[in-house]
């Protein structure tokens, strides 16, 4: 199991690290300042951390986007880079709820640091409601759209919905919801399934989402699938009933989660996540900027099911200290 620089990147939320088949590490996540989207690369893990940001997108001043540009992730869907991201048009809370929707860019070009971003717009659900967190991935020939989104019917912030693809921006089959915050430590603060991720292994494909609020009980949730089964059935899926990636207080790691998935230079399974080092929180946690990207080799036990352990502690001086 590799020792890695904890943090790895320092007031980086969100994270979202894609090993492209060009050898490099390509990362995204969410700024504190919520008004940009930016990525960095690098032929090594550890390197992303000292890589130079390229800014490829701003949001504009006014309008849909103007606001709290959240969880960007970065994939290549069919020979195009795509970021999906939410975004609202002011920090209004209206019900209880910030006001995101999710949206697309797109870039044809071969360097997506360099290239020319199109704005594809909105990602459109038959709900017109909170959703965020969207993730992609290709299953069997099929490519999947996963994200949260919040159903005015049941309570609660967001549940996770799975539809297929059209195209990298466009939904072609009816979502079906394959989690909603049930458990005890999925409604702590917040009633909260969100940051899906998925991963495959032996017989399985998972996927891990965050539950609770986003103070120190924020924490990673499991569901899981046979490979070979209907993941549009929602009776496909099965949860965890408890989490698999939580605060650990003697390490003064508090609040992990919204993780993603890559592997490291020798093929290892890579947990990749934010945490913040202590739960002295003033006002809304959500414009408190350090929640710092962390990553960490996994296991898989003998039943082929993960093995994430617990998150390590820091062990190197922080450059942005907490503001007393």
């Amino acid at each position: 199991m590799s020792n890695y620089p904890n943090p790895l990147i320092e007031q980086r939320a969100d994270p979202h690290i894609w090993l492209h088949s060009d050898g490099n590490y390509y990362f995204i996540a969410s700024v504190p300042e919520y008004d940009r989207l930016e990525i960095r690369r690098s032929p090594t893990l550890t390197g992303l951390a000292d890589a130079p940001a390229s800014v490829v997108w701003y949001k504009p001043r006014t309008g849909p986007m103007s606001a709290l540009i959240w969880a960007p992730e970065l994939h290549f869907i069919d020979g195009k880079w795509v970021i999906y991201y939410a975004a609202a048009p002011s920090q209004e809370i209206v019900d209880g709820l910030f006001q995101h929707r999710m949206y697309a860019l797109v870039c044809e070009d071969a360097d997506p640091l360099t290239g020319k971003w199109q704005e594809k717009g909105r990602i459109q659900t038959p709900i017109d409601s909170f959703s965020l967190d969207a993730t992609h991935f290709e299953h069997q020939g099929k490519s999947y759209y996963l994200w949260a989104q919040k159903d005015p019917a049941i309570r609660g912030n967001s549940n996770l919905y799975l539809a297929e693809m059209e195209d990298p921006w466009t939904l072609k089959s009816p979502p079906v919801m394959v989690s909603k915050p049930e458990l005890d430590w999925e409604i702590i603060g917040f009633w909260v399934n969100e940051g899906p991720a998925v991963i495959t292994h032996g017989d399985k494909i998972f996927i891990t989402y965050s539950a609770s609020a986003t103070d120190e009980n924020y924490c990673i949730g499991l569901l899981w699938a046979d490979l070979n089964s209907n993941l549009m059935d929602p009776a496909s899926w099965h949860k965890s009933q408890h989490p698999v990636f939580t605060t650990q207080a003697q390490n003064k790691q508090f609040g992990p989660g919204h993780n993603s998935f890559t592997r490291n230079e020798q093929g290892e399974d890579v947990l990749v996540y934010h945490a913040r080092n202590y739960t002295e929180i003033e006002g809304d946690p959500l414009y408190d900027p350090n929640r710092h990207t962390r990553i960490k080799t996994f296991r898989w036990d003998e039943n082929g099911m993960p093995d994430f352990g617990e998150p390590a502690a820091d062990n190197r001086q922080l450059t942005f200290q907490k503001q007393h």
